[in-house]
């Protein structure tokens, strides 16, 4: 079984040794980022939605400049998700403008942001509100067996990767593991910085059940008492015994293996699969009491992750170009990693 304790490096791949080297992100450009709302403005309200294009900045700085430059406090600021800084990625915010009038967007201060397009909207944008994100990442100085990686992209397209929770959320070489941990020995926190702690800890219990299905080749999978997740959705099913309706279910996509985002009771999985994560449970047991004491619910996140309309081409020998969507809360370099580690 997996190191409860592993890093993200540590992790099992899903089709072995990667077979590439390369370089990611030698510059912002090369991790291109457009989020997909999935609605369309409401063409009114008291709300300027705004399409921004950032380039190297952070998502949370940016909110508190537009709040800034419109005179509003940085409440009055809605986003839908966390972009990369170290990228050019373009995403919504909203402004909430009660009785007044939009500012000059286009004198908006700051070189590496621009306000793109703005309407209204009658709401403000809240966390996790959006379809997914379109990536298109550029690797340099690649080298290594390119038939290899042919292969394996083919695989990714027809089978996706396991859906682990990307070192972005574990902080600073996984510093934010030993900072939860320090939180629920009595470490105080502020609000925000606590919000993180417990996301990085139930990450971390997550991926470490998933490093474990991985090494077993059953992260696409189902064990015996399996919870299902359904695509494109939080809502999650089971346990019943694996029939011909559920393997269509699950070859089609429609349905995933999940694993645990901890919190309070007992995981609902059972049998084998409840085992495992009773397992890696007990191995960080103080994660476990943590989460159980802050409230948190216990939740479902699917180990399967399959990236649509996948794509990617040569630009020349040393550089391979991938294009593909991802739904909201999911990782494009552990899409990656899987060619290049």
């Amino acid at each position: 079984m997996s190191d409860p304790s592993a890093t993200d490096i540590e992790l099992p791949h899903a089709y072995g040794t990667p077979p590439l080297k390369a370089e990611l992100r030698r510059t912002p450009e090369d991790f291109r980022v457009d989020e997909i709302l999935g609605y369309d403005a409401d063409g009114e309200g008291e709300h300027a939605l705004l399409w921004v294009e950032k380039r190297g900045a952070n998502t949370d700085w940016v909110a508190k400049e537009l709040a800034r430059f419109a005179g509003v406090p940085p409440l009055n600021v809605g986003y839908a998700g966390l972009k990369d800084r170290h990228a050019v990625t373009r995403q919504a915010f909203t402004v909430q403008l009660p009785g007044k009038a939009d500012p000059d967007w286009s004198a908006f201060p700051h070189d590496e942001v621009k306000v793109l397009a703005a309407t209204r909207h009658k709401r403000k944008l809240k966390r996790g509100a959006l379809r997914g994100n379109r990536f298109v990442l550029v690797l340099r100085d690649v080298s290594g067996n390119k038939a290899r990686a042919e292969e394996v992209l083919h695989a990714i397209a027809t089978r996706g990767v396991p859906n682990y929770f990307g070192e972005q959320r574990f902080g600073r070489e996984g510093g934010n593991i030993a900072q939860a941990r320090a939180m629920f020995a009595g470490r105080r926190v502020d609000r925000d910085k606590r919000s993180m702690l417990l996301s990085a800890a139930r990450s971390h219990i997550f991926n470490s059940v998933l490093a474990a299905r991985a090494e077993r080749d059953a992260w696409d999978k189902p064990l015996e008492g399996e919870i299902w997740s359904l695509a494109g959705s939080r809502s999650w099913f089971g346990p019943e015994p694996f029939d011909e309706k559920l393997a269509a279910r699950l070859a089609q996509g429609d349905i995933h293996p999940s694993g645990p985002l901890w919190g309070d009771g007992e995981p609902p999985t059972a049998a084998e699969a409840g085992d495992l994560e009773r397992s890696i449970g007990a191995a960080n047991n103080d994660l476990v009491e943590g989460l159980a004491k802050a409230r948190m619910e216990q939740e479902r996140r699917p180990l399967r992750l399959m990236p649509k309309d996948l794509r990617w081409r040569w630009l020349d020998d040393e550089t391979l170009e991938l294009a593909f969507e991802l739904p909201a809360g999911a990782y494009a370099t552990v899409v990656a990693r899987e060619l290049i580690g």
